[in-house]
């Protein structure tokens, strides 16, 4: 069922994007969205042998969009798509959906937000799911087997999907900037409490900025109008990337130019084998070219024997090399295949 994995993704990406486009996370305008598409055929034409593997790959490819890193409305597109595809699946009993236990905390964080907002559709949506028990609770998100690759390939997400960076929006709030005000004015009176009327206030007292609370606003909502134009204008951006390319060359052509010199440098001393590794490689500083010359140490050197050598080195002439050539005590016994001299026989003269 691997071979059509791309496919479904597709199709979940073509519904969700559309639910997208709607700005909505009403159920109503998601099953309309349904209908049009006929989205329900999806389980049309598989044979009764892979109706419940077809099931399980569409519910664990739209498991996908329901988890984070994705936005708030496809996460609810997402859930929408797993309560229609647990309905209309052909595999009977029904495939449940497997939700590891480290997501669960998502999904509750998830609930708690769309109370929050009393999005009532989502809240039904979910707990229609958990009363027909359709989640079935697993210690890892996918079924782990035999022989089974230990790092699965992961599809790119898409990025349209994504949740953008609200951070400062959810730090900088109403409560936080009533309390930041607050404080403001309760340094400052006792800032004036300390020096007297007729004194100059003292500069060191000064320890905040002055309109902190204004100008902390404006920022964060500066740079919320930023993101969306940032969002929005993709046309805008392709315009502006014109400017940028030059410089982008030539970032390029120097990285290029630095791996290439770093591979010029690595790539003279060659990589020994495995069984030679811990022989270093020797660099032959006694030449006269303008780089060093490495020569490895492995290299094999027929040198003179011991006897040869001194052969050659020693010259020795006379009565006295004649009392080297023979053999003594010492020699005899460190030579290896010792042979005893044979002394000439004599034989007995009969005697008449």
């Amino acid at each position: 069922m691997d071979f059509c994995r791309k496919q479904v993704k597709a199709d979940c990406e073509e519904l969700l994007g559309r639910f997208q486009t709607t700005d909505s996370v009403r159920f109503e305008i998601f099953s309309k969205i349904w209908r049009e598409m006929s989205f329900s055929q999806i389980f049309y034409g598989t044979v009764n042998h892979e109706k419940r593997a077809f099931s399980r790959l569409i519910l664990d490819t739209a498991y996908s969009f329901f988890l984070p890193p994705f936005s708030f409305q496809i996460r609810v597109g997402g859930l929408y798509l797993l309560y229609s595809l647990y309905q209309c699946q052909s595999a009977s009993p029904p495939e449940q959906i497997r939700v590891a236990l480290k997501n669960w905390e998502d999904v509750k964080k998830l609930e708690k937000d769309a109370v929050d907002a009393q999005h009532l559709d989502v809240l039904y949506i979910l707990r229609q799911l958990m009363r027909c028990k359709a989640f079935n609770f697993t210690a890892m998100p996918t079924v782990l087997a035999f022989k089974k690759k230990r790092k699965m390939e992961r599809a790119a997400q898409c990025e349209a999907f994504m949740e953008r960076a609200s951070r400062p929006q959810e730090l900088i709030n109403l409560e936080l900037l009533e309390e930041l005000s607050n404080v403001d004015d309760l340094y400052r009176k006792l800032k004036t409490s300390v020096c007297l009327p007729s004194e100059q206030a003292d500069p060191s007292i000064n320890l905040i900025q002055k309109e902190l609370v204004p100008e902390l606003r404006s920022t964060v909502v500066d740079f919320y109008k930023w993101q969306q134009r940032k969002g929005g204008a993709g046309g805008d951006e392709d315009e502006d990337s014109g400017e940028g390319t030059s410089s982008q060359q030539e970032c390029s052509k120097r990285a290029q130019l630095i791996s290439s010199i770093k591979s010029k440098a690595y790539g003279e001393a060659a990589e020994a084998s495995k069984s030679r590794r811990h022989r270093q490689v020797e660099v032959d500083f006694t030449s006269n070219q303008a780089g060093p010359s490495l020569s490895s140490s492995y290299s094999k050197t027929n040198k003179p024997s011991l006897k040869a050598r001194t052969n050659e080195n020693i010259h020795v002439s006379g009565d006295l090399w004649k009392e080297a050539v023979r053999t003594t005590h010492i020699n005899r016994l460190t030579t290896l295949d010792f042979v005893p001299e044979e002394k000439p026989k004599t034989y007995k003269r009969f005697k008449w």
